[in-house]
């Protein structure tokens, strides 16, 4: 078994690892058992009752964090010219098609998010399998295809991030920065609960929410009481 350095048995010791915390009462004991020189990362994992080979259990879709994730997300979209002004407007970070195309062909994929429209699809298909491990191929039900791209773009500026379950029924995203204040983590992190909870698909048997854990890039896991969601 590893050895606890100073650090973790400081951070174990501020609260009881056996009990499950508020959503608010572990934004608090996060911030103070987190002690990472650089400011990490909020997340959240949920583990869900759902059988993901099943398609009809697949837990997926967007969330937009009223206070964002504190990160600075770098924006592609790939679009005919037309659309090209509307997405400079927005913010995108890089804009064009053809000459993108080419360069994700070449390995390059310095983005977080990539917004295609309708039309550059049949171009844009063929990065599938660059894209789709990296989670950057664009896919109209979560709003990465569509003809909307300054919309998508503010979205994805403004605190949008896609969730998806795992092989093994979890769902884990980052839903801030320890910077934030307990209100920014927790107002992020309730918003977040309530999209999973009403994405519960209606195939899933017996509980829906298993577990649920609050931590910070190098900070122990704190359990959320989930009772209270009624599952």
């Amino acid at each position: 078994m590893a050895k606890l350095t100073k650090k973790r048995k400081l951070a174990l010791s501020k609260y009881d690892q056996n009990k499950v915390y508020g959503v608010s009462d572990a934004a608090k004991i996060l911030k103070e058992i987190s002690n990472s020189k650089f400011d990490g990362s909020v997340e959240m994992s949920v583990r869900l009752g759902v059988d993901v080979k099943q398609a009809n259990q697949m837990v997926r879709g967007t969330v937009t964090l009223p206070h964002g994730t504190g990160k600075s997300v770098r924006v592609l979209v790939l679009c005919t010219p037309d659309k090209e002004a509307e997405a400079k407007a927005a913010g995108a970070d890089h804009v064009g098609l053809d000459e993108f195309i080419t360069k994700i062909k070449g390995g390059w994929t310095d983005v977080d998010v990539v917004i295609a429209t309708p039309a550059t699809m049949g171009k844009v298909g063929a990065l599938g399998k660059i894209l789709g491990p990296r989670g950057l191929m664009p896919n109209p039900k979560i709003g990465t295809v569509t003809m909307e791209v300054g919309k998508a773009v503010t979205d994805a500026k403004g605190g949008k991030i896609e969730y998806k379950a795992d092989k093994d029924g979890i769902v884990a995203v980052a839903i801030g920065k320890v910077s934030f204040d307990e209100k920014k983590i927790t107002d992020n992190a309730n918003e977040f609960i309530q999209t999973i909870v009403k994405a519960k698909p209606s195939a899933a048997k017996g509980a829906y929410i298993r577990s649920m854990y609050m931590s910070s890039t190098m900070s122990p896991s704190i359990q959320i009481e989930t009772k209270s969601l009624g599952f």
